[in-house]
């Protein structure tokens, strides 16, 4: 029977309050991977094992945002270990790219298309969850990837804001992706003729069949075996750049956490090339100042003035580490910070004309009751990412490689093998040197921001973790551009335009991201906040 109510149509404003648990806490944007995640734990796994299985399935039941093709990133607190590690598992470009051949057959504008083979760099997201199970895991990956493999050979039911973001991808790619490479992408994501609707069931077999070609082989079959010769096939058949060795080759890589003192807090992310130093340094820069007052127009002053000049030092610089010509640890000293904010005005000022573009992510977090916990990343980038699926295999190829400059000068310009600037990040709290929690924000550029609010929410005004997501916040677009939430104060928003803030209202909440967050008590209880501006869900025991 049909219903007539719009799942969408959010006439009263709701509260959630902080959730609590003792054995395990999966935190994810869609209620059935949370749940995976929490089987993953009810069925002797950790806390690595329900990322993983949280991650896979986030796949089928959230393609617009990430899938077989993505990247990754988590950091992982280990309490046998007593440590923080941090694994980024983002994919370089291929060895036969260049700019001058993009150039010369693909960028009619000078810049890195968005969609299509080109902007496709090797796929991590696979590689980490064989990595992250392998190291830490109690399951193996086989058992881990079984729900995923469930959901999308029998169905799910579609969520509301996924049908939403899928009906506009469907209405942009109907519009521009007409060249045969991308027909794949219509018969899996659209076999209907149309986007599905609230309720609809959605089956991925073809991604289920891949699934339990990455489960039996523990990811050898995605990079060494059938998978990767299929997808080298594709490339060379629309004139994609990757090849069978690009994948033959990939390996995640194990990383020191980059971190900044905060308040007494030591906020953790992935260094470059991830952006979270951006968070890092702007928080760095913040604690020069003291915030009374959460709701003022001061204090958002200040936030948004300290992420600019954050995001002018990594436009600058950050990419590949191997390029770099900065020491990103330059930019974290407390000294670097004090100078930074000692030129922050009281007014607003244009630091960077750089324009970030739009993207998806999914994020997750998890805790189980050994004191284990997991910060976890992935995504396509820019929603369904290039627009390539490889043909009956369900694979969502990400275009990571449109934040490629073409300009030599650059520190980001494309090179074969090179991994680019990325926008997707984990984040972790630590105080005097025992584990806090995992958080994050999902959605491109929004990520830093989310981060900073998140962490300032926190620290500074005392929120539990459901309120520090919940809180309105604000979004740096360009120059002085700042974009509101419906729910920010008027008068707040009337005295940031004083200061020279291009302020602007924006109804549409999921552009200032999607977040989640674990505390952990000193008694060793699990206190969740979940993200409310999306189909989030806690699960936990």
């Amino acid at each position: 029977m049909n219903t007539s109510f719009d799942p969408l149509a959010q006439r009263y404003p709701s509260q959630r309050f902080p959730i609590y648990a003792r054995n395990g806490m999966v935190n994810c944007s869609s209620p059935m991977a949370a749940a995976a995640g929490l089987e993953a734990l009810r069925r002797g796994g950790n806390a690595m094992d329900a990322a993983v299985a949280a991650a896979a399935c986030l796949t089928v039941t959230e393609p617009t945002a990430n899938g077989l093709g993505s990247d990754a990133f988590a950091l992982i607190w280990s309490e046998k270990d007593r440590q923080l590690y941090g694994l980024n598992s983002s994919g370089p470009a291929p060895q036969r790219i260049s700019p001058e051949q993009v150039l010369a057959t693909d960028a009619a504008d000078g810049h890195m298309p968005r969609l299509g083979w080109t902007p496709v760099t090797v796929p991590g997201a696979v590689a980490a969850w064989a990595e992250i199970t392998k190291r830490f895991g109690h399951r193996s990956l086989r058992d881990n990837l079984a729900p995923a493999i469930t959901y999308a050979r029998q169905g799910y039911p579609c969520a509301p804001n996924l049908a939403e973001v899928w009906q506009e991808s469907f209405d942009l790619y109907r519009r521009v992706l007409n060249a045969p490479c991308f027909e794949a992408w219509f018969k899996t994501f659209a076999p209907h003729g149309h986007a599905p609707e609230a309720g609809d069931l959605i089956r991925l077999p073809d991604h289920a069949d891949t699934l339990e070609a990455i489960a039996e082989s523990d990811a050898a079959a995605f990079y060494t075996g059938d998978i990767a010769r299929r997808i080298d096939a594709e490339s060379r058949k629309f004139g994609g750049y990757l090849r069978y060795e690009d994948l033959a080759a990939y390996r995640p890589q194990w990383v020191t956490p980059a971190s900044v003192c905060y308040r007494g807090y030591q906020v953790c992310e992935i260094p470059p090339n991830g952006q979270g130093i951006a968070a890092l340094i702007a928080l760095n820069i913040l604690k020069e100042f003291t915030f009374s007052e959460k709701d003022s127009a001061e204090t958002c002053h200040r936030q948004i003035e300290a992420m600019k000049m954050a995001f002018a030092d990594v436009f600058a610089c950050v990419t590949d580490p191997r390029y770099m010509t900065v020491n990103y640890e330059t930019l974290l000293t407390p000294e670097y910070g004090a100078r930074r904010a000692a030129e922050m005005e009281s007014t607003a000022r244009v630091w960077t004309s750089h324009l970030p573009p739009l993207s998806g992510t999914v994020y997750l977090c998890t805790a189980d009751g050994e004191g284990n916990m997991v910060s976890y990343i992935q995504s396509n980038y820019m929603g369904f990412g290039s627009g390539i699926v490889v043909e009956d295999t369900g694979i969502a190829l990400q275009n990571r490689g449109a934040d490629f400059s073409l300009n030599p000068a650059d520190a980001n310009c494309l090179a074969p093998g090179k991994r680019s600037y990325h926008t997707i990040i984990p984040g972790f709290l630590m105080k005097d040197g025992n584990p806090v929690g995992p958080f994050g924000v999902m959605g491109g550029y929004m990520q830093p921001q989310g981060h900073l609010q998140v962490v300032t929410n926190y620290v500074d005004f005392h929120l539990d973790p459901q309120q520090a997501l919940d809180a309105p916040r604000w979004q740096w677009m360009r120059d002085n551009t700042v974009t509101l939430e419906s729910r920010f104060s008027p008068s707040i928003a009337q005295a940031l335009r004083r200061k020279g803030h291009l302020v602007r209202t924006d109804l549409d909440t999921p552009s200032f991201g999607r977040g989640q967050m674990i505390v952990r008590l000193e008694n060793g209880v699990l206190v969740g906040g979940t993200e409310s501006r999306t189909d989030s869900n806690i699960a936990c025991w």
